[in-house]
């Protein structure tokens, strides 16, 4: 008889089970954002400047003991001149040259007249002077070293030398003392 309560435990458990029950409410909907769209790309940089070309360094040559300019020497120094334009924050130093025939003070002159001719050219042509200055070298700085023709003519040169700014009109066509 003990066996009576416990079965009647179960029918009622099982009867209680079986009444319908409502069907459990489903879960909220999670709240789903609509994909971010890609980030933009970001803006191209702006294209670098041009760089501004630079002004080489240029050698005319002259005859023997002359300072007269060529047609070769006048070519050049218009091609120099064109670079100086697009660069008006470089002058130029020209340093006249000459070969080792003559005394030191006769090269330091004809030098200097080199310098001169080369200078005066490029002021016609509308470099501003006070961005050109002159000095001899004389004989005192050679390119070749040979004692021949071919080094001789090597040695009689104006070197053009672009220097940062402006130079200092007074000094500009003074020679060098050295």
């Amino acid at each position: 008889m003990r066996s009576l309560p416990f079965v009647s435990f179960c029918l009622l458990a099982l009867a209680a089970c079986s009444h319908a029950q409502p069907a459990p409410e489903p879960p909220p909907a999670a709240v789903v954002a609509a994909p971010e769209p890609p980030p933009a790309p970001a803006p191209a940089p702006p294209p670098a400047p041009k760089p501004t070309p630079d002004v080489d360094p240029v050698s005319v040559y002259f005859d023997y003991d002359a300072s007269e300019l060529s047609d070769s020497t006048r070519a050049a120094l218009q091609s120099f001149f064109d670079q100086a334009q697009k660069r008006p924050d470089r002058s130029v130093r020209i340093e006249g040259n000459c070969d080792e025939r003559g005394t030191t003070e006769y090269n330091l002159a004809l030098g200097q007249r080199r310098a001169d001719a080369a200078r005066k050219y490029l002021e016609n042509l509308g470099l501003d002077s006070k961005r050109i200055s002159t000095i001899s070298n004389g004989k005192e700085r050679p390119r070749a070293t040979g004692h021949d023709d071919a080094s001789w003519q090597q040695n009689r040169r104006d070197d053009l030398v672009p220097t940062p700014g402006n130079v200092d009109v007074s000094s500009a066509s003074e020679p060098s003392s050295r």
